[in-house]
């Protein structure tokens, strides 16, 4: 009888959801994105797509997975924001792929690293909106970083409750 190993810790710890949960997750992070800030002004200091990136990213373990839903939230979220199109698209790939990276070499299963992962990945991705405001398109917005971080902030709270949620729909081999 042969034993099935697996080759690597990438290979044992890989997160399988119902193929509904990934069209779903993303659909209702980017409708309420759209519709609560104009409700509640507030709101627009979360950024819900980006933790719904972040979060499969984070579970799949696979970099390109990551990049591409990255990028196809980030353009649908554009298509119904004010930016021009392709600015989130561009962050929300890149952090995408920055957390697979990071989820194939380190335990994200620890809240704080999760908690952590988010703050750094929030920011990053207002860093990528100031530089291709500013430096490519030459458009000079108005910047706080203590609105960054406190977007960093509230993302990283909004992770810990939106992560557990997402973890009950794991499918278990």
């Amino acid at each position: 009888m042969a034993v099935m190993m697996a080759n690597s810790r990438r290979d044992i710890e890989i997160h399988r959801y119902p193929a509904i949960l990934y069209l779903l997750a993303p659909f209702l992070a980017l409708v309420l994105q759209a519709l609560l800030p104009r409700w509640m002004g507030r709101f627009a200091y979360f950024d819900l797509p980006l933790i719904v990136t972040i979060y499969f990213a984070l579970g799949r373990r696979s970099p390109i997975q990551g990049m591409f839903l990255g990028a196809l939230v980030g353009i649908f979220q554009d298509a119904l924001t004010h930016h021009a199109i392709g600015i989130n698209g561009i962050a929300k790939t890149i952090a995408g792929y920055l957390a697979a990276s990071v989820g194939i070499r380190i335990d994200v299963q620890n809240t704080v690293i999760r908690v952590l992962l988010n703050f750094a990945l929030t920011l990053l991705s207002s860093g990528i909106y100031l530089v291709i405001y500013r430096g490519l398109l030459g458009i000079d917005m108005e910047w706080n970083w203590l609105n960054m971080i406190l977007l960093a902030v509230g993302n990283s709270v909004l992770a810990l409750v939106f992560f557990p949620l997402l973890d009950r729909f794991q499918v278990q081999d």
